[in-house]
């Protein structure tokens, strides 16, 4: 299936790396230019020369995306680079176990901070460039927004938001023909995941009890299975679908994990 990307501009934030990094390469391999931006300069020439060298289109930013500022300047270089965005793909952010009882509101509302306000900022200052194209907005939640998962009331809070942020942009872009969709991972291995399996006791031994747990086919989401529905969905092909929360996750999430 041709997804008509040829040359179509698309920002991934976090996309060095990870599910971001698959989705990065997804897009390069359909035809598309990648903008990454992530906080790792090492991280983001590497990402950049890989798809370069397989014959793609990329470029980078490193920002820390906390600033106001930070996320105009990504919106800013895109432009100056190559005149136009077609699609922005918030996908950084980082599951920071900022729990109720072992947080405070301080760090609570520092976690919201870093996990949130750059999907709004980056919608905000991409707006009129994609009022332009007709383009699309793309959000990366997570299955603790629905689920929970204890010891992240910080994450939990900023996926939910996302959640509600993508139906809530879904009705005001209507009249500019944006669609905004969010796509939902569970377990899916990354090195963020790794870093957080390991930090647990008896990492071995709970990831065996997370896998046995994933109703289809007993094994973790690919990051490229999530960065395949996330590019359908910049894609022109899903052209009718807007305000949704797509579970890529092999059934966790819905279904009966006794399964």
């Amino acid at each position: 299936m041709n997804l008509n990307l040829t040359n179509k501009v698309f920002i991934v934030t976090g996309g060095a790396k990870g599910i971001g990094a698959a989705i990065s390469k997804t897009i390069a391999g359909e035809g598309g230019i990648v903008v990454v931006v992530g906080r790792g300069k090492e991280d983001n020439l590497k990402i950049v020369d890989e798809i370069i060298r397989n014959g793609g289109k990329a470029s980078y930013v490193t920002a820390e995306l906390s600033t106001p500022e930070a996320c105009r300047e990504v919106i800013g270089f895109t432009i100056e680079k190559y005149g136009k965005i077609d699609g922005l793909v918030n996908n950084a952010g980082l599951n920071d176990g900022v729990g109720l009882e072992n947080g405070s509101p301080e760090r609570f509302f520092g976690s919201l901070h870093k996990n949130l306000s750059h999907y709004y900022n980056l919608a905000h200052y991409s707006l009129p460039h994609l009022k332009k194209t007709k383009g699309n907005i793309v959000n990366i939640g997570s299955k603790v927004a629905v689920t929970g998962q204890g010891n992240t009331s910080g994450y939990a809070a900023s996926k939910g938001a996302i959640n509600a942020l993508t139906r809530e942009w879904a009705v005001e872009l209507l009249p500019y023909s944006i669609r905004v969709n969010t796509v939902l991972p569970a377990e899916v291995w990354t090195p963020l995941y790794e870093n957080w399996i390991n930090s647990l006791p008896n990492p071995k031994e709970k990831l065996e009890q997370i896998i046995s747990k994933i109703p289809l086919e007993k094994r973790m989401t690919t990051a490229e299975e999530i960065a395949d529905m996330t590019v359908f969905l910049l894609s022109d092909r899903s052209s009718h679908t807007t305000g949704q929360i797509i579970f890529v996750d092999g059934g966790y999430t819905h279904l009966d994990r006794s399964l």
